[in-house]
């Protein structure tokens, strides 16, 4: 006859809570984070899919599938224009702002007197509004602006109408000139973050072996710092693709940016203008982001090639 002990049902052991708790952690941890911006991000992403196509009953409109917004779009007046203004106030400000911020960090890694000072002076731009920065520029680069009337009170113009006409031009030299200002802070301090945790020793090394300064930085420091970089380049490029205020205040006028444009075409009266402003945002998404697809495939490559994955 089996003993009693022998004809209990044998349990598993359960998993410790612990254990539970750990593998859970971090989900748990993000899923506010993913599910706001999943609702808020995502979910109207796809509202403005569905509208750009003809599905809009909140407007009375109910034409879905239709490419109409989409082709009335592309055979707008300046249509075009815009789309290479956009790309113009975002490539250009992004590329100069990468260099000087390179070069500020750099600076800021060597030991000199009032180091203390310049570090706190050139992250105050994080901490200003981008419409403050409108503000000033205006101010100072106005035809009737400080550096106007600075000029015309020295006698170098006859009047502040000479001055060069730097904001409500399509030049964009105030649009850049705002994204500069607030952007170089920002990609220094990233960039600066990267050089303070790699250390000389690298650069030490190549001094050593007899390159140059030059040769220093092109074939040492600069792949480096390359994914600092790529990340701070990638934001900051979005941003200006997508920003509307300073181009709308310091813009030229007809055609101006695509996100302005978006912008008048949903303050249109008509509700189906509206649904073309969904087109133009969903041109946006896939314009920028298939620059960013770009960009990274490119600096992966770059990464391949370098023996690096």
């Amino acid at each position: 006859m089996a003993s009693a002990s022998s004809q209990q049902p044998i349990r598993t052991p359960r998993r410790p809570l612990r254990e539970l708790m750990r593998r859970f952690y971090v989900p748990l941890m993000l899923a506010p984070v993913v599910i706001t911006i999943g609702v808020l991000f995502v979910g109207a992403l796809f509202v403005a899919l569905l509208q750009s196509f003809g599905h809009a009953p909140l407007y009375g409109i109910q034409e879905f599938p239709t490419l109409k917004y989409y082709r009335s779009l592309f055979q707008l007046p300046g249509f075009w224009s815009s789309v290479a203004l956009t790309f113009y106030y975002a490539i250009v400000p992004t590329i100069v702002g990468t260099i000087l911020s390179v070069y500020l960090a750099l600076a800021l890694r060597k030991t000199f007197r009032g180091k203390g000072f310049v570090q706190f002076i050139y992250k105050l731009p994080l901490m200003i509004p981008y419409l403050v920065g409108v503000a000033v520029t205006i101010v100072l680069f106005g035809n009737g602006g400080i550096v106007a009337r600075s000029l015309f009170a020295l006698g170098i113009i006859d009047s502040t109408g000479d001055f060069p006409r730097l904001i409500y031009s399509h030049a964009g030299w105030g649009i850049m000139f705002v994204y500069v200002w607030k952007q170089v802070p920002f990609t220094t301090l990233i960039v600066y973050s990267v050089l303070m945790g790699l250390g000389r020793d690298s650069e030490e090394a190549a001094a050593t072996l007899g390159a140059s300064k030059w040769q220093t930085f092109w074939q040492v420091t600069l792949p480096q710092i390359m994914p600092g970089i790529v990340s701070a380049t990638i934001i900051v490029f979005a941003f200006n693709f997508g920003s509307f205020e300073i181009p709308f205040i310091l813009g030229g006028g007809f055609p101006n940016t695509l996100p302005v444009e978006a912008w008048r075409a949903f303050e249109d009266a008509d509700y189906a203008r509206r649904l073309r402003a969904m087109a133009i945002v969903m041109f946006i998404g896939l314009m920028s982001g298939a620059v960013l697809f770009l960009y990274l495939w490119t600096y992966r490559r770059f990464e391949r090639a370098r023996g690096r994955q």
